[in-house]
């Protein structure tokens, strides 16, 4: 047998039981042959065999992200970015909107994703005369960093038939100033709402996939767990995508709606259609429900009112019994069920869901999920570990919003995506980006997972940090476990699937506090290059003799 594709002289982390490190890897089809030596390699080489030279550089199986939103990071690389390095006020990001306005139809909407009230010069939300100032005729959306608060201009209340005599919805709120009048902020339910009637095209969704799946593979990202778009449409044009090429990535789909998520789980659960149906591209994934909000909103459910705040304790989308009626039933029927919740009282009513689910309906390898765990004190890890839930924390978050965390939740910062209690009380867990909220870069999570600092320096939770080895776990074997599928994804071992990704240098051998810094420069999937930057040295060599 003569391979098609061989690295050799590489660090190669395998991410197998042993955490093995090796120097080559030899790929067939879309499959790994041989791991091992460059001798080892050595027979596989033929006329046709592309060697890779990697010169020390790190190789890892492809990097699994298990939470983040491809539909919602891909349409808000059409709109306004918040987040570009020049919007550092709110009339900065007006005058953005401004341009927006004057090349986009009368009608049409207007759209800005990523602000964050506490990064700008005026530490305030932009309010709906500023808005209406820009245009009347454009319905207008701010969008927050968490994707769980926006601000609108009447002319978006207008479309979505909100008034001063509109009834907040449940979970949500219509800001009203003392009043009585709207003032154009929108909170979590009410926000999940708008953003349907504020929908894009079918063409519009279909351009932004493919602008996510592109991002993504050039991260060397080659598998993620989709967490929901807004309307059940989602779920069939990410199928079609996949179908078309024009995403990349392997999905394992939660299903799962940012608006009225229970209607769609009850949809799904009546057509049967259970976690696992699909194939090694596109996967059915957990039932997944929201049980509270934003951690930087804040609007996160908690047990004790907020350190900022003691006045406030958070926002819940359902109660314990609407939970369990939904989710339960789903369990009941063979599905891997989880839930958004960030707050240690929403973690802890969705804990008792799964508890009385399977004091009712038992079952083995079940891998319901808890999506984000946000403040996860240690009573409620012991409860994870006992019921055999995985959690799966935002490693990158403590970087971009750890100051914020630290204001709104003081000590409990200790306990926020406790990655190393974890590891520690042996309970399975798995990263992700929650993109767009944050970055989407796995090394950026690798190195926060290991160093617990903000962008501004702050130690955030120091004692949760865990090693390179670990992180990378968490971005790779974990992950393919979260989603059943460590039999043939998720390390670097015969017989598995050829997702791999090469960096530009050694991770092992790097400055623990730049391992952000590190790029990727290929990735593979399925046994394919779908993404290379220059710099890879790449041989085509005829002779055997040549590899040593």
């Amino acid at each position: 047998m003569k391979a098609d594709v061989v690295f050799i002289n590489g660090e190669v982390i395998t991410v197998d039981e042993r955490n093995t490190v090796v120097e080559a890897v030899a790929v067939k089809s879309n499959r790994i042959v041989i791991v091992g030596s460059n001798e080892e390699v050595k027979d596989c080489i033929g006329t046709q065999t592309e060697i890779f030279d990697l010169q020390g550089k790190t190789l890892l199986p492809g990097f699994i992200d298990s939470h983040l939103h491809l539909i919602l990071y891909g349409v808000n690389q059409l709109a306004v970015s918040c987040k570009a390095e020049h919007v550092d006020s709110v009339a900065v990001m007006l005058d953005d909107l401004r341009k927006k306005a004057l090349e986009t139809p009368k009608g049409e909407w207007i759209r800005a994703w990523g602000f964050n009230e506490t990064a700008v010069e005026e530490k305030r939300y932009p309010t709906i005369g500023e808005l209406d100032a820009i245009s009347v005729e454009h319905p207008i959306i701010v969008s927050r960093t968490c994707g769980h608060i926006s601000v609108v201009n009447r002319k978006a209340l207008e479309l979505a038939q909100i008034s001063e005599n509109t009834e907040d919805p449940k979970g949500g709120v219509y800001e009203r100033d003392q009043g009585g009048g709207l003032t154009g902020r929108l909170i979590e339910a009410a926000n999940m709402a708008i953003n349907e009637v504020a929908s894009y095209t079918d063409g519009e969704l279909r351009k932004a996939m493919k602008i996510s799946s592109d991002h993504f593979v050039a991260a060397g990202i080659t598998s993620i767990h989709d967490a929901g778009g807004y309307g059940p449409d989602s779920y069939r044009l990410l199928q079609q995508a996949v179908m078309d090429n024009d995403i990349r990535v392997r999905i394992y789909a939660m299903i799962c709606s940012l608006n009225n998520s229970h209607e769609f789980v009850d949809k799904m659960i009546k057509a049967g259609v259970v976690t696992g149906t699909g194939n090694a591209r596109f996967k059915v994934g957990s039932a997944k429900l929201f049980m509270d909000g934003s951690s930087t909103g804040p609007t996160i459910a908690t047990r004790v009112p907020y350190t900022s705040d003691s006045n406030n304790s958070g926002i819940l989308y359902y109660s314990e019994e609407e939970i369990y009626l939904v989710l339960g039933q789903a369990h009941k029927k063979g599905y891997q069920i989880t839930v958004h919740a960030q707050g240690d009282k929403a973690i802890e009513m969705y804990l008792n869901c799964v508890e009385r689910a399977l004091e009712e309906s038992p079952r083995e390898n079940h891998r319901h999920r808890i999506e984000h765990a946000g403040i996860s004190a240690p009573d409620l890890q012991e409860r994870m570990k006992k019921l055999g839930v995985i959690p799966i924390p935002n490693p990158p978050f403590p970087y971009e919003f750890g100051d914020i965390y630290v204001h709104h939740y003081g000590d409990r910062v200790n306990h926020m995506y406790a990655v190393r209690d974890f590891i520690d009380n042996g309970i399975m867990t798995a990263g992700g980006s929650d993109a767009p909220v944050t970055d989407y870069n796995p090394l950026l999570g690798i190195h926060v997972a290991v160093n617990r600092k903000s962008r501004s320096g702050m130690e955030i939770g120091k004692d949760q940090s865990i090693s390179v080895m670990e992180a990378i776990r968490l971005y790779t074997r974990n992950g393919a476990y979260a989603s059943f599928d460590e039999d043939i994804k998720g390390s670097i071992e015969v017989g598995k699937l050829a997702d791999l990704v090469i960096l530009n240098d050694s991770i092992l051998h790097a400055d623990l506090t730049k391992i952000k810094d590190l790029r990727v420069e290929t990735t593979m999937i399925d046994g394919e290059i779908v993404y290379q930057s220059k710099g890879l040295v790449k041989n085509q060599i005829v002779h055997e003799s040549d590899v040593l």
